[in-house]
């Protein structure tokens, strides 16, 4: 199979439970479910510990993933699904929340650390290599001195929550591009 044969593995990091469904840490895994609805998907399947979900763009193979372990060790789940899809590393796009960048603000790198994201740094260690897409999607530092572990784990303000669509869409056309252009 070439590399443009070969399927894209789009990941979204979040934490499983209801009670972090809404949480900023779990951007990942909102963005996954409205590219699902968008692309008319079920997340009906359960591989290597992560919901996943299959279909096609343009003719490309594409399987989004949400990894089930908890964010620290989300890389366990990404690196068995890339094994076992035969997902080279260029088709890989990781997609998560970002403390340092203002809330909505999305930027794409096509490699890079993990900048003290755990789930990253999971997913770096687990994979053996930082050449892989990611997306972070801002969610601004916390107010005062507020622990930024806790912080994430809150829920969006309703300030958040009225802009939180668009920038899901304006992402959601980010991942379309990364699989139709690169």
């Amino acid at each position: 199979m070439t590399e443009s044969q070969a399927p894209f593995l789009i990941v979204g990091l979040g934490n499983p439970g209801k009670e972090y469904q809404h949480n900023r840490h779990n951007i990942g895994f909102m963005l996954l479910d409205k590219l699902a609805d968008v692309l008319q998907v079920d997340f009906k399947r359960k591989k290597s510990k992560a919901l996943l979900a299959e279909c096609f763009l343009d003719e490309m193979k594409i399987f989004l993933a949400k990894p089930q372990r908890f964010m620290n060790d989300s890389g366990r789940s990404v690196a068995k699904l890339m094994r076992f899809f035969k997902i080279p590393d260029s088709q890989l796009l990781v997609i998560y929340d970002e403390l340092d960048l203002p809330t909505g603000n999305i930027r794409i790198r096509p490699a890079g650390g993990s900048g003290g994201h755990r789930g990253m740094r999971s997913i770096i260690h687990e994979i053996g290599t930082q050449e892989f897409t990611r997306m972070r999607i801002g969610i601004g530092r916390p107010p005062g001195r507020m622990d930024p572990a806790d912080y994430v784990l809150h829920d969006f303000s309703p300030d958040e929550l009225i802009d939180l669509p668009l920038v899901i869409d304006r992402a959601i056309e980010c991942v379309t591009i990364f699989i139709r252009e690169g």
